[in-house]
């Protein structure tokens, strides 16, 4: 029997999983890394970082996230920052809202700074698919549609805002999925 996307909510959160987001230089196949957020599943942060890419900073991707080429002038590269991330992932499950894209960005940024990629496999999974599946489930229909972070937070009645910075992101990707498992305390 298959549990429905509230208990697999509450299922992953007895393992304290963590939660995960970062901001790019864009969406393109050499976009990099320019910040790193990381929560636990109380909304804790346990790391917020820019990140200096080693190309610049778009103007579009600035004008999104805020995020300009002189704030990571003297922040540390992806490589110095993965050993830390690295440590925080070990044998803990990941949420990450769109995985699909965060994934790839860290793979970029892994094949752009010469490290070797280690998939996450089985510990990442998508909040943002989970989050579809319950809200289908709500409303009756099976298949629904993608939500955007902003409009989950919405939808859930989390007053946290989809800032657009890594940190404030993982933190609302965080309380949208405790409100799928029916903890609807803020974060």
């Amino acid at each position: 029997m298959s549990l429905n996307a509230a208990g697999r909510a509450r299922a992953i959160l007895k393992g304290s999983p963590l939660f995960f987001d970062t901001e790019t230089t864009g969406l393109s196949g050499n976009a990099e890394i320019v910040e790193i957020g990381i929560v636990d599943a109380e909304g804790k942060t346990l790391l917020e970082s820019l990140v200096r890419p080693l190309g610049r900073i778009p103007y579009e991707a600035t004008a999104i996230h805020g995020i300009s080429n002189g704030m990571v002038r003297d922040a540390p590269t992806w490589a110095e920052v993965w050993p830390e991330v690295s440590q925080l992932f070990i044998g803990r499950r990941v949420g990450i809202f769109n995985a699909e894209f965060d994934l790839r960005m860290m793979r970029q940024s892994h094949q752009q700074h010469g490290l070797p990629w280690e998939d996450l496999g089985g510990s990442a999974f998508c909040v943002m698919k989970m989050y579809a599946r319950h809200y289908g489930e709500r409303l009756g229909i099976q298949n629904a549609k993608w939500q955007s972070l902003q409009k989950a937070g919405q939808q859930c009645g989390i007053a946290l805002p989809n800032s657009h910075r890594a940190v404030d992101d993982a933190r609302l990707a965080c309380a949208v999925f405790r409100h799928m498992a029916g903890l609807v305390e803020s974060v």
